[in-house]
């Protein structure tokens, strides 16, 4: 019970990070700055976390900090382009696919049982993403590439959460000290990429950024915490709620600019719905 609790806790601050980006993305900046002023202060969070559970077993802290390349490295990079290409409420909606992805490698690579609602649920993901991808009234602003960006992001997310599973089942490291590495590592691979490729990074604008990386980080300590205690094909289907929140939040605080018409919440709800089904089948 304690992973579901602490997997919705995930999805819910997921969503709102997600929303949270899209004003501070307004001021034009540029994707990979918006993608590291947001995982610093998350980074920030989880080592207060860290700091706060006061232990420190170094030993094994490694792989959670090349998990970190994966996601939020390459992982927030994505999505940060989808939140900007395509909007937080579609983004959210397509990174939605992710247990789809997650528990395939879940069975195929950790060797978790196969069942029966893994197929209606993968119909059903699948389902939602024809809808998503077939959306004919989509505001002028939303590019099919964000589209692009946000289900990359989310093949890459369940790799990570398919490795994170695996190195917390037999780890002495506590989740807050796994968090704190995996998301300082992350912030190590956005900043690497932002200079090998000279773009700018306008420190100023980190005010901007600074609640969605709050939201981020609390997600992630949520998220890792979860794992510790859950299965992936159990936390992950969950955690995949965050396309509702996502939604949900868009329509209430960016409905002049989301434009969350039928097809859009239709898509969203299958996602979400095979999604759980999947979980609830393992």
């Amino acid at each position: 019970m304690d992973a579901v609790v602490l997997a919705l806790c995930s999805a819910a601050l997921f969503g709102g990070m997600t929303v949270a980006l899209r004003p501070a993305l307004a001021r034009g900046d540029d994707p990979l700055a918006g993608a590291l002023l947001t995982v610093v202060p998350a980074t920030t969070v989880a080592l207060v976390a860290a700091t706060i559970v006061g232990d420190w077993r170094l030993d094994g802290l490694w792989p959670f900090a090349l998990a970190g390349v994966l996601g939020p490295g390459i992982s927030q990079i994505l999505f940060t382009l989808a939140v900007r290409d395509a909007g937080p409420a579609r983004a959210s909606a397509t990174a939605g696919m992710a247990p789809l992805f997650a528990v395939t490698f879940a069975v195929a690579l950790l060797d978790e049982p196969l069942a029966l609602g893994l197929g209606v649920g993968a119909l059903l993901v699948v389902g939602g993403g024809v809808l998503l991808a077939s959306e004919s009234d989509r505001p002028g602003h939303v590019k099919p590439i964000g589209l692009v960006f946000a289900l990359t992001g989310a093949l890459v997310f369940a790799l990570r959460d398919t490795f994170v599973r695996w190195l917390a089942l037999d780890t002495d490291v506590p989740p807050q000290l796994a968090v704190t590495a995996t998301l300082a590592a992350g912030a190590a691979t956005i900043l690497i990429a932002a200079i090998a490729t000279r773009r700018p990074l306008a420190v100023r604008s980190a005010g901007a950024f600074l609640p969605a990386g709050v939201m981020f980080g609390l997600s992630y300590v949520a998220l890792y915490e979860a794992f510790y205690r859950g299965r992936v094909s159990v936390v992950n289907p969950l955690v995949a709620t965050e396309s509702l929140w996502g939604l949900g939040l868009s329509a209430v605080f960016l409905h002049r600019i989301e434009g969350v018409g039928r097809r859009l919440v239709a898509g969203a709800l299958l996602v979400v719905a095979g999604g759980v089904l999947i979980g609830l089948s393992r």
